[in-house]
């Protein structure tokens, strides 16, 4: 018999799903290693520190060094970016120094992913995270884009549409099919970092656009975990309150919440909503076999408008790549990196007939 090219359902949503109402995750969280080590490590927002402390080395031995005495890791990405545009000149080659070095570092990485099975049809590769929010972060990602033409890598590198720390909401929505959105105004998101966690409030407006294209944050809380010394069951405690007060909010404000709880967290996420690996960088120990965020979160905010709350997960980066979902409709194969405190990444089929595949640029 011939074999049936029906494409896989995806009615109900399940934690770290393959197959998802749009999109077919082809990989994500891939662990790409060299000799030195892992490649991502290379194109991560402490890379780019690295690269500003090699600058200020030889500056520093002759006393030249703009930055003075201040650490660099106290330097902001803003002051660098004053320095680039608006500095003398010796100011200007310490910061085009260090973009040039890790746009070369990212422009190998992303050859690297492109060369690996599941990467090899990327059509474009957007680019998110943390890094990509500075005016630094976009320009050496423009040239690592400019790099890569040079090198005649036929892949489009375009900037995340969205501001990073609403794109790992936003993407949230596109985990659920559209009947379990259909009626309601909103649903609420969380987006787990390695410096912050984020709970959001997704304004859906989906009578505006049911591709969600007109989707917005309506109301967001943000908590920098990192700055503290925290343990893993009083984070969880905050982020329950965070959710419960958004709940309120909605109720306030007249919103009608869909009872879902959407979660993008890093790492490998299991069927059972355990995380396998790469949630190193979390307040105490999520890989724990023991540890289950989507039921504690469920134990945290039960209900939602008088119905059980579901809660679905999937990894950070597949998360906030969903948010341009409803811009990547005439691609077929498509990717994203986000750069944050690790390098995030995700690859996606469209699963939809209809889509015609666009040619990368030449």
């Amino acid at each position: 018999m011939p074999k049936d090219k029906t494409p896989p359902r995806a009615d109900l949503p399940a934690h770290g799903a393959e197959v998802l109402p749009s999109v077919t995750v082809n990989s994500y969280n891939l662990e790409l290693k060299d000799d030195e080590g892992f490649i991502g490590d290379k194109a991560s927002k402490s890379a780019f520190w690295d690269f500003v402390e090699k600058w200020r080395k030889p500056l520093r031995e002759s006393a030249d060094d703009p930055l003075g005495d201040k650490a660099t890791e106290e330097i902001s990405k803003k002051k660098l970016a004053e320095m680039l545009f608006d500095g003398d000149s010796e100011e200007v080659a310490l910061v085009q120094s260090a973009v040039e070095d890790f746009a070369q570092q990212l422009a190998s990485v992303i050859k690297r992913f492109m060369r690996i099975k599941q990467w090899r049809e990327t059509e474009c590769i957007v680019v998110g995270g943390g890094f990509r929010g500075s005016r630094i972060g976009e320009v050496a990602i423009a040239r690592a884009a400019l790099l890569l033409k040079a090198d005649e890598i036929k892949v489009d590198i375009e900037m995340i549409r969205n501001d990073p720390d609403e794109a790992g909401l936003l993407g949230a929505a596109h985990l659920l099919p559209a009947w379990m959105l259909k009626g309601h105004d909103g649903i609420l998101a969380v987006d787990v970092g390695g410096t912050n966690i984020r709970a959001g409030l997704i304004e859906l407006n989906l009578d505006k656009s049911p591709s969600l294209k007109g989707a917005r944050v309506a109301k967001s809380e943000i908590w920098r975990h990192s700055e503290e010394k925290i343990k893993r069951d009083d984070a969880i405690e905050r982020l329950t309150d965070m959710l419960n007060d958004l709940v309120s909010w909605s109720e306030k404000n007249k919103l009608s919440l869909a009872p879902i709880i959407g979660i993008g967290c890093p790492g490998f996420i299991e069927e059972d909503g355990s995380i396998a690996k790469g949630a190193q960088n979390l307040p105490g120990n999520w890989e724990s076999n023991r540890f289950n965020l989507p039921r504690l979160i469920r134990e945290g905010v039960p209900k939602i408008d008088q119905t059980e709350t579901l809660v679905v997960m999937h990894n950070d980066a597949v998360v906030q790549g969903l948010s341009e979902l409803p811009f990547m409709t005439e691609r077929r194969h498509w990717a994203v990196l986000t750069i944050g405190t690790g390098l995030g990444n995700a690859s996606y089929t469209n699963r939809q007939s209809s889509h015609s595949k666009k040619p990368a640029s030449q």
